[in-house]
């Protein structure tokens, strides 16, 4: 979609992450209590990006380099009725979502579920993955995010999953960091389209491959980027990145990719809204937990008794998910 909104509302997107005055990293997200604690949120994805890089063809960056370099900045404007961002809900209720959603997913009802912005900073790329899905009685405010995936990966939920449609708009004038991604499955080619200025993509980002190009680098230097890194808007065009009081470094507009991302959910009809709706027929972790374990024993991936959580999660992780070879 080019020109995704009209000029003034574009400009809009904008102001309202200026508004919002600071982004922390993605990796400063909850960790996994008790289900993998001690491993990062998306561990599957810095494990493949690790050994492959955003191409597949090897990554040559030291372990640090790569966690700043993928560490890039996020904040929620809106998740199900908690709007977090003045302004939002504007671009939350646009029919432009609702309507290709619906001719995209053959589904009547669409439900504006999530407004979530992403900012890379030059140098930063992000590794290839799938999004987060969403489950009856299951989401990433009550759930590993890992583990919502691997559940995805598994096909043994599909039953309870919500389907889910992701818009992706680009707003500002960052050069590089294009949208990346694997339109016809894993053992497809690998496609990219330009990030635009007022430009925006519809997919389904939970089951379809993607990732994001490395931004234009104007520095050969990337700062190392620590879990609670910030970056802040500081008026005038400008952006800061900062370590506690430390400035690392100083950023306009015209360096950042900032995209905004819209998730909607997919109904056939009123009676599967009404079923999600009421919190009827929904899973909690410990019947997924029994389910994959018996998955992993009939397949021969696990014998004796469950692993310790970290251990378990990343047997989880590798018997379920398949990243592109390429």
């Amino acid at each position: 979609m080019e020109p995704f909104l009209a000029a003034d509302e574009a400009q809009a997107m904008l102001s309202i992450a200026e508004s919002f005055g600071s982004f922390g990293t993605y990796a400063d997200e909850a960790t996994s209590d008790s289900l993998g604690e001690n491993l990062p949120q998306r561990f599957d994805v810095g494990i493949n990006y690790v050994d492959k890089g955003l191409t597949g063809e090897g990554n040559t960056d030291s372990l640090e380099v790569a966690a700043s370099r993928t560490n890039y900045f996020r904040e929620t404007y809106a998740y199900g009725l908690d709007t977090k961002a003045a302004g939002i809900e504007q671009f939350m209720a646009h029919p432009a979502f609702s309507t290709n959603a619906r001719e995209i997913s053959g589904c009547d009802n669409i439900v504006p579920a999530i407004v979530y912005a992403n900012i890379l900073i030059p140098g930063q790329e992000l590794a290839i993955h799938t999004d987060v899905p969403e489950f009856r009685g299951l989401n990433r405010k009550t759930t590993p995010q890992w583990l919502l995936v691997v559940m995805l990966h598994s096909g043994l939920f599909n039953r309870y999953r919500i389907p889910i449609l992701t818009c992706v708009s680009w707003f500002g004038g960052a050069r590089g960091g294009a949208f990346t991604f694997y339109p016809d499955g894993v053992s497809g080619d690998r496609a990219s389209i330009e990030a635009h200025h007022n430009s925006a993509i519809m997919v389904d980002t939970d089951n379809v491959f993607h990732g994001v190009e490395r931004v234009n680098n104007v520095s050969p230097d990337l700062p190392i980027i620590g879990q609670k890194t910030r970056l802040y808007f500081c008026g005038e065009n400008k952006w800061e990145l900062r370590e506690s009081d430390e400035v690392l470094a100083e950023f306009d507009w015209s360096q950042l990719r900032y995209s905004i991302s819209w998730k909607g959910y997919c109904f056939a009809n009123d009676e599967a809204q009404a079923i999600w709706r009421e919190n009827a027929e929904n899973l909690d972790v410990d019947t997924v937990l029994a389910a994959l374990e018996a998955a992993l024993r009939e397949r021969g991936a696990l014998n004796g008794s469950r692993p310790e959580p970290s251990e378990f999660a990343q047997l989880l992780v590798s018997t379920f998910v398949r990243f592109p070879n390429s």
